[in-house]
């Protein structure tokens, strides 16, 4: 059944009854039996559908992957471990010794550290682009790209990308590209629908939206996804477990939801962050003043649940502040009820060399802000409280 976009996060992959239960089942099993020898061996061989062992496929992971892969309008999704074993999974996929990576001018601390490792063991090099226009991305591709790598929202400076354009030049040269989704979820932009190839999550972050699981998800088209998942998601093994799939179907039930409150927390928190005495820059896609605006109105429905803001003041000032406030929890993470607050600089990006981190637009007066989904004015009421602490008229 065609179902319209909210009710996906809710039914999406569940076809069986599972004898009537309305939750899908935790198939807490690592072996499934055969009827019969030649059972077994048609199931190995391929030829005829059914469990053999979790780490090729479980039933309640499976609808799982079913159900991000209609949230990413997908063909076929996968579960790992982790964000990062996703991530792995897909570059490792992707690459060979001696290709080149093509990235954002700008990600996740561990996807650089990933990338280093790539470069050091395996001789896989990356560079980085900012990918504002169509001839930057043409001059900075090698012949050696094997695939272009990007997040957007790009954390934690919350420059997004025209996903539109940079789908376009890579496929030119037949460059797939990759996007990290994990600021917006599908629920606010979905990459495969405007020419993207693969999709990668931390599951971790708005698709549980609970803190309670660590896990990711990647979507993309049936060939790809069938051999990403006979080759590396078999034999690495970087797999995700029944449980953790089953807190994932049910935190998913509610993205669109907390989706729409995340984001308009956000908004009322931007607007406060932007005319106070203390806060020098304030970075959120939905906000009027965001550079790429007319992107973001293209790409995504809402702004998210993050801001990025630089205050009056460097590392010490930074810490005073994140150590005065009372709600708002001191945290790496984001996408959860609670309101997390991090310093990128000494925590999620901190392997970065300085100078990298810099040209990245990461200095020790940048702070993140996962806004929560409590009463937007008591997420105020603490970070005016703290802020307080630098600007003695506020």
């Amino acid at each position: 059944m065609n179902y319209r976009s909210d009710t996906k996060y809710i039914h999406g992959g569940q076809q069986d009854s599972y004898h009537g239960s309305l939750s899908v089942p935790i198939f807490q099993t690592s072996t499934f039996s055969f009827p019969s020898g030649e059972e077994g061996e048609k199931r190995f061989a391929g030829e005829k559908e059914g469990y053999i062992y979790s780490r090729l496929s479980n039933p309640t992971v499976r609808v799982l992957e079913e159900r991000i892969a209609a949230a990413e309008a997908g063909e076929r999704g996968l579960a790992f471990a982790s964000g990062m074993a996703a991530i792995s999974a897909v570059l490792m996929r992707l690459t060979k010794a001696g290709d080149h990576i093509l990235c954002t001018n700008g990600v996740y601390g561990c996807t650089y550290g990933l990338l280093q490792l790539l470069e050091e063991k395996y001789q896989i090099t990356s560079s980085f682009c900012e990918m504002k226009t169509e001839d930057q991305l043409r001059q900075m591709i090698q012949p050696n790209t094997s695939c272009l790598f990007i997040e957007t929202p790009i954390n934690p400076t919350m420059t997004v990308i025209d996903l539109r354009m940079a789908a376009k030049v890579a496929h030119e040269q037949n460059i797939p590209v990759v996007v990290d989704n994990t600021f917006s979820s599908p629920y606010l932009q979905q990459p495969l629908a405007i020419g993207c190839d693969i999709v990668v999550h931390s599951a971790t972050k708005y698709l549980c939206g609970h803190g309670d699981v660590v896990g990711g998800l990647v979507a993309g088209k049936e060939d790809f996804m069938i051999n990403l998942a006979l080759t590396v998601q078999k034999d690495v093994g970087g797999i995700m477990a029944p449980f953790d799939a089953w807190l994932l179907l049910r935190g998913m039930k509610t993205l669109p939801v907390r989706m729409d409150r995340h984001s308009k927390n956000a908004h009322k928190i931007v607007e406060k962050l932007k005319v106070h005495p203390a806060v020098k820059e304030v970075y959120y896609p939905a906000d009027k003043d965001h550079p790429e605006r007319a992107i973001v109105e293209k790409q995504m429905s809402q702004g998210g649940g993050i801001i990025s803001f630089k205050i009056e003041g460097e590392k010490t000032a930074v810490m005073r502040v994140m150590n005065q406030l009372k709600l708002i929890q001191i945290a790496v993470s984001l996408g959860d009820a609670e309101s997390l607050i991090q310093h990128p600089a000494t925590m999620t990006h901190s392997l970065i060399p300085k100078e990298e981190r810099e040209k990245m637009g990461i200095d020790d007066s940048l702070l993140r802000l996962s806004v929560g989904l409590e009463d937007w004015e008591d997420i105020w009421q603490d970070l005016q409280q703290a802020l307080q602490i630098l600007d003695s008229k506020s």
